[in-house]
């Protein structure tokens, strides 16, 4: 997808990031699964794996949170692997077509899936997933753990968290609330303030983040939850009224903008944990290279900086790993399916 005036906070952030970069030759191309090439990077190709371009897919659209995070950590594994990465975006239905494709291409560590919270969604929200989530993959490790922030159009008339919930208890029928699309990140955390406020309210669905920030900046839907990652350029420009964060503690980037729980709102607390996977079947020896080489790019200090100015940190080391990893979703398809169940939702 291209990447136009409504992805206006994440492009900065990309273009700083300067992923779209060859760092020196390496001939081959890598596998593909679809979608448009977004970029390359990368370095000298030794003997043995890699010894062509490595593709992360990510099941999204360009210039929303999770192209973002992937194109931060793209160059430095990119270093470390001694190759190229490739980072496409293969977008539809909350991100299960790219996490489909992943799960069906050729298990040797050439396509990669980096996918978000809606790894531990899917299975409850689709009827034909075509895919298991712990069965069709090997994980990789953990990468972040972005919090949700509350944001309505800045006319909106509720002051704090609590105006909010008073004022859409109130007017149910007449608040809107956006989202990216059934399963995605706002989503689910709009199905949480939901529950946790008591009310009911009138969803408005799009086709990713982006549109539905750009609507919301342009005051044609009230409010939405959506990832620092996508709001912070916008909460700090003064584009949109922010009311939250949705973790247990204040994130730096945001340091005057309060916890749901100190905003009167402890039932809503969600993060957006993010992971790379390959197809169930990649040797074990590559696995681990992709690991090792997730742990260097998590440790950069560079990636350290960018990931803190849109509100976020890489996870531990010890949790950039395989069993980490798969401990996290195991706990995560457990925990989303009571909650997609209570609230009656399925993906068409």
């Amino acid at each position: 997808m291209r990447t136009t005036s409504r992805y206006r906070a994440a492009a900065r952030m990309i273009a700083a990031i300067g992923v779209v970069s060859l760092v020196a030759a390496c001939s081959g191309s890598g596998g593909t699964t679809g979608g448009a090439t977004d970029g390359a990077t990368g370095g000298a190709t030794g003997g043995g794996y890699p010894d062509r371009n490595i593709t992360i897919v990510v099941p999204f659209s360009a210039g929303g949170p999770t192209d973002t995070v992937t194109r931060m950590i793209a160059e430095p594994m990119a270093a470390k692997l001694g190759g190229k990465i490739v980072v496409q975006n293969v977008e539809g239905a909350g991100g299960t077509v790219g996490a489909g494709e992943v799960a069906q291409a050729e298990p040797d560590g050439y396509t990669v899936l980096m996918h978000h919270i809606g790894m531990s969604t899917a299975p409850a929200l689709y009827k034909d997933l075509g895919y298991k989530p712990l069965e069709s993959f090997e994980m990789v490790g953990l990468v972040t753990e972005v919090p949700m922030t509350i944001v309505a159009r800045k006319d909106f008339g509720p002051a704090t968290l609590q105006d909010l919930v008073s004022h859409v208890k109130a007017n149910a029928g007449k608040v809107t609330l956006a989202n990216a699309g059934i399963g995605a990140a706002s989503h689910l955390c709009g199905l949480l303030f939901q529950t946790a406020a008591g009310v009911k309210l009138q969803e408005v669905p799009y086709e990713g983040t982006g549109p539905a920030l750009t609507d919301l900046v342009g005051g044609q839907v009230d409010f939405m939850c959506d990832q620092t990652t996508n709001t912070s350029g916008q909460i700090s420009a003064g584009e949109v009224k922010a009311y939250a964060v949705t973790t247990p503690e204040r994130v730096q980037s945001l340091p005057d903008l309060p916890t749901t729980a100190e905003a009167g709102l402890p039932g809503l607390q969600v993060s957006v944990w993010h992971g790379l996977y390959v197809p169930k079947g990649t040797p074990q020896e590559v696995v681990q290279k992709l690991s090792e080489a997730l742990k260097t790019a998590l440790a950069d200090q560079k990636v350290v900086d960018q990931m803190a100015k849109l509100g976020t940190a890489p996870v531990p080391a010890e949790d950039a790993t395989p069993q980490a990893h798969r401990a996290k979703l195991e706990e995560q398809l457990g925990t989303w399916a009571k909650v997609i169940a209570d609230a009656g939702v399925k993906a068409s």
